[in-house]
């Protein structure tokens, strides 16, 4: 994982010194069947508005016969966000959920008090063989609802508003930006769009929302004149309008939102406001006391046996507590 300060400013330009706070390139990690890049947590961010975790999968080929199998594990104070680009996934629960999501669907999975599910590659589209390409994301919840009862939230592509102006074409998946809101009820303020661009075409990223963040899925962009590549997350400055303009045609996802009342700790796939919550669901999974998912009884992941002392976020920066 690297990191950069802004790129060079455009000489003349005061807007291209300010328009970019930090330039994150994830760190790859290849995890067999596909690569995953992780943009958040990172040592210098942590978090973008509610967003705690943000990782890239693939894109990936997949033959017939080969597919994800992501065995049954727990979450707690949460709410884990998948959006696809190509392929699908299908997700099971321990409410009783089955659901395939396609590309443009989002499933938005409350953990609250805790949750338990799976994510594999469906026996159908695994006779096919498929390209599997999209983000997983998860958000923290306020305080006053992290303990709330588990829940589970999908709107299909087609109830998500869709945007068509010249070379934009953009899907908000959450939140409301430029007019447009997504059904999608969320816990904080909170914005998620998948926004394409056609070479030269623009966008403003709007000042509405206390933090942003643009993560540059394939294409290159200028911000306010500074050039970015494929495959890095930009922070963006607070308080200004940013105009975003595509070098070649473009695709990226904006992000961000109001900052949490306090900070999170993480550890595995636990989020909470209280150290000792993780502790004690360290010990309710280790102990089986979580739901198990229905239809997806035989397996589940283990808790790790390392891993340190949950990570506390103050400030958008990480570090390990006492």
């Amino acid at each position: 994982m690297s990191f950069s300060p802004c790129p060079d400013p455009v000489l003349g330009d005061p807007a291209s010194v300010a328009a970019i706070e930090t330039v994150i390139v994830p760190r790859a990690v290849d995890l067999g069947e596909m690569t995953v890049r992780r943009a958040l947590p990172t040592v210098e961010r942590q978090m973008v508005g509610p967003f705690i975790f943000f990782d890239q999968m693939g894109p990936a080929e997949f033959l017939t016969d080969q597919g994800i199998d992501v065995r049954p594990h727990p979450h707690i104070n949460l709410a884990t966000v998948t959006y696809l680009l190509e392929g699908e996934i299908l997700h099971r629960d321990s409410l009783g959920t089955q659901m395939t999501i396609r590309p443009g669907d989002v499933n938005w999975m409350r953990a609250g008090k805790g949750i338990v599910h799976s994510e594999r590659t469906g026996d159908e589209r695994k006779k096919k063989g498929q390209t599997l390409f999209g983000l997983q994301t998860w958000v923290a919840l306020p305080e006053a609802v992290e303990e709330s009862d588990p829940a589970f939230i999908h709107h299909a592509e087609a109830e998500l508003p869709l945007v068509r102006d010249g070379g934009l074409t953009m899907r908000l998946v959450a939140g409301s930006i430029h007019g447009v809101t997504s059904p999608l009820k969320t816990a904080s303020e909170t914005l998620y769009a998948d926004i394409a661009l056609a070479a030269g075409a623009r966008f403003e990223v709007e000042a509405t929302q206390e933090e942003r963040a643009l993560y540059l899925l394939t294409g290159a962009l200028a911000v306010d004149g500074a050039r970015c590549e494929q495959g890095t997350l930009l922070i963006l400055r607070t308080g200004a309008a940013i105009t975003v303009t595509a070098q070649a045609d473009s695709r990226f996802m904006l992000f961000g939102g109001a900052p949490m009342e306090g900070p999170r700790y993480i550890w595995w796939n636990f989020v909470s406001s209280r150290r000792e919550r993780i502790e004690a669901a360290k010990a309710e999974w280790a102990a089986g006391r979580f739901d198990t998912v229905p239809g997806d009884e035989a397996e589940f992941i283990p808790l790790p046996t390392s891993g340190g002392r949950p990570r506390r976020a103050v400030g958008g920066r990480a570090f390990e507590t006492d």
